[in-house]
């Protein structure tokens, strides 16, 4: 076929490509790429010969085999300065999060050691440094406890951790090994904003009953219930401990206050934590804390890490409950830690694969749950210190890891003398930075819909539960994408004064009409869920239009269909256009496809949509389109011809 053609004007013109449709095969291959392999992760191996194939595959899957043979001596010193940095926070964040999940502190120090470990071998991102998290501690606690109770059957409660752990890291693992990581995407910016928001001010609530000094408090997590029994015990409070709880959080908001004026002060925060365990230890063993009222941690033994495997329990009757947790923690660690990781490699100029990091989780928190560990993921407040402190490679997770084993064998018993008060001034002081009210302000300010989704996480987080916050928001936001859906956009297209550009009349008002023509730009998939709603709004542009050119002593002739935005139609797209067709033709105008894409072309030629309408009406463009169809557009003495 000719590539152009010569208008009645003498104009050229180029035709539509009019190849005969791809088989199934080839469309459905095409299809799965774009879905799961967006990034083509292999373009580099085409052409290349079965060993370098093989040790490229081998690099591709276990990232440690791709940086580490690169690895030198002024690397290492770069990552042993940030890896004992991060150690320094991740004992005490260790202990705090273990608290906050209502567990033995000791499980908190063990997550430190191998997790990090199996992230090194796997984890493409070198600034993550793994670590327990606040949120999907107190995830984890709030769902196992509906099933037991964490004081009365603590070895029970314990091994559905463990339990939920194994889930977590399953449904990563899977996740990932079938690049499913599009799932994640459905958690919105805004939704995580909330969520995160909503947990840290649970979270800071029930820090009160450590800072206050409270022996009996609620096991539900919901603001309302932590208030009341807040207000219910207040008799129990002890002076003693609000005094020293206060101290401490003063200090770490002022070590905070200091990196945010002073960025280049950032170990100030990074130590502050570790400052407030080891002096909250000495105050605690020399002042004899525990009998004005202080508790303290109590006895860590020494070690590393006992094999859980034989304590992971599959009971039907408590299965649900770790079920649940590992699904809920496995997403939300996944968005929290793939979404910081990207964060941190944007400032490199970098990239990390999302679906390499999916995988690497999920091992980690597999063997975890083999190792006696719980949930883990990529911090943020760790991340952040890792990459201030001028990490360079993942070594520095394996540095935490020797730290971590070093304490764990020799330093542990000294603090089991950790005042549990210290502990949530860690917590309450990490999570008010969760708090994010200038990003909240911002969506308020740029866009009302978001904002929303972000305050029903928030709201629903704090005052029904996390995982109904959650949904609610996600359910909010899946409802506005929905809408797009169903109600796409359609905007009616005018020519730019001294130019062949055709754009949107209410975005460029001195475009310029076509002569009786009304040019008409659909800017979505064309779906049995909008296919109503095309067809309406498309006559009531024609019929609008038409009010506008009588008044001009004019009249509607074409209706160029513009479907250079439609990436896929399905049949009942197909039998919507063939409705537009037929009724415009019964009021005499004539419809005219303009650049349909690939797919889109395929299913119009195999419906026989286009025998329908004559391929003489499908053109590339907008200016083609009135060029072939020039003759309706001038007086009947310069074009005798009634046919495009």
């Amino acid at each position: 076929m000719s590539p152009e053609k010569v208008g009645t004007t003498g104009e050229t013109f180029h035709n539509v490509n009019f190849a005969a449709p791809r088989s199934f095969g080839a469309a459905l291959k095409s299809d799965l790429k774009e879905t799961l392999f967006p990034d083509d992760p292999f373009h580099d191996l085409k052409g290349k010969p079965l060993p370098i194939k093989a040790k490229k595959g081998l690099e591709y899957f276990v990232p440690i085999f791709e940086w580490l043979p690169k690895y030198n001596r002024k690397l290492f010193m770069h990552d042993l300065l940030a890896g004992i940095t991060i150690a320094s926070l991740a004992i005490p964040q260790g202990i705090s999060y273990a608290k906050l999940a209502n567990i033995p502190p000791i499980i908190g120090l063990y997550s430190s050691f191998v997790p990090p470990l199996i992230y090194a071998v796997f984890g493409s991102s070198k600034h993550i440094a793994v670590g327990t998290v606040a949120a999907c501690s107190l995830i984890i606690a709030a769902t196992i406890e509906t099933k037991v109770n964490p004081v009365e059957e603590p070895q029970l409660y314990l091994n559905l951790v463990f339990t939920a752990t194994l889930v977590s890291g399953v449904t990563q693992l899977i996740l990932g090994v079938f690049r499913l990581g599009i799932l994640v995407d459905f958690l919105s910016h805004s939704t995580i904003i909330g969520f995160m928001g909503g947990t840290a001010t649970l979270i800071c609530l029930q820090q009160l009953k450590g800072i206050l000094g409270l022996k009996h408090f609620t096991t539900h997590t919901d603001m309302v219930s932590v208030i009341r029994a807040i207000f219910k015990n207040r008799k129990e409070i002890r002076w003693e401990s609000t005094v020293v709880g206060v101290i401490f959080l003063v200090f770490l908001q002022f070590t905070r206050f200091v990196k945010q004026k002073k960025p280049k002060l950032f170990w100030v925060s990074a130590i502050g934590p570790m400052v407030v365990v080891a002096s909250g230890c000495i105050f605690a063993y020399l002042a004899h804390a525990e009998k004005h009222g202080i508790a303290i941690v109590g006895h860590l033994k020494k070690g590393i890490n006992p094999s859980s495997l034989n304590k992971l329990d599959f009971n039907p009757k408590y299965i649900s409950a770790p079920i649940q947790a590992g699904l809920i923690t496995a997403v939300i660690a996944l968005a929290e830690g793939i979404a910081i990781g990207r964060s941190f490699a944007i400032m490199e100029n970098e990239q990390i694969d999302g679906n390499k990091e999916m995988i690497a989780f999920g091992l980690m928190n597999i063997v975890g749950s083999f190792t006696s560990c719980y949930l883990t993921t990529g911090p943020f407040s760790k991340t952040a210190v890792n990459y201030n402190a001028g990490c360079k490679t993942q070594m520095t997770n394996v540095v935490m890891s020797m730290c971590m084993m070093l304490t764990l064998f020799f330093l542990a018993p000294l603090f089991s003398y950790t005042p549990l008060v210290a502990l949530s001034a860690i917590i309450m002081s990490a999570m008010l930075g969760l708090i994010e009210y200038e990003k909240a302000y911002h969506l308020y300010k740029t866009d009302k819909f978001d904002f929303a989704i972000c305050m029903v996480a928030f709201f629903g987080v704090a005052f029904i539960s996390m995982d109904v916050g959650l949904m609610l928001s996600v359910g909010l936001a899946l409802l506005r994408a929905l809408l797009y859906v169903a109600r796409p956009p359609t905007s009616k297209l005018g020519n730019i004064p001294e130019t062949y550009l055709y754009r949107d009349i209410e975005q460029y008002p001195n475009a310029i009409d076509v002569p009786r023509t009304l040019v008409l730009q659909l800017g979505s998939p064309i779906y049995f869920a909008n296919s109503g709603y095309l067809r309406e709004r498309i006559m009531r542009w024609v019929r609008d239009e038409k009010a506008i050119k009588d008044s001009q002593g004019d009249d509607v002739e074409y209706v160029f269909l513009d479907l250079g935005g439609v990436t896929s139609i399905d049949i009942t797209g197909v039998e919507t256009l063939v409705e537009i067709y037929r009724s415009l033709e019964a009021k005499e105008i004539k419809v005219v496809i303009v650049n349909p894409r690939l797919e889109v072309m395929e299913k119009l030629t195999l419906t026989h949509f286009i025998d329908k309408i004559g391929k003489e009406r499908v053109f590339l463009s907008i200016e083609d389109a009135i060029e072939g169809c020039k003759f309706s557009l001038t007086s009947a003495k310069d074009y005798g011809s009634e046919e495009c």
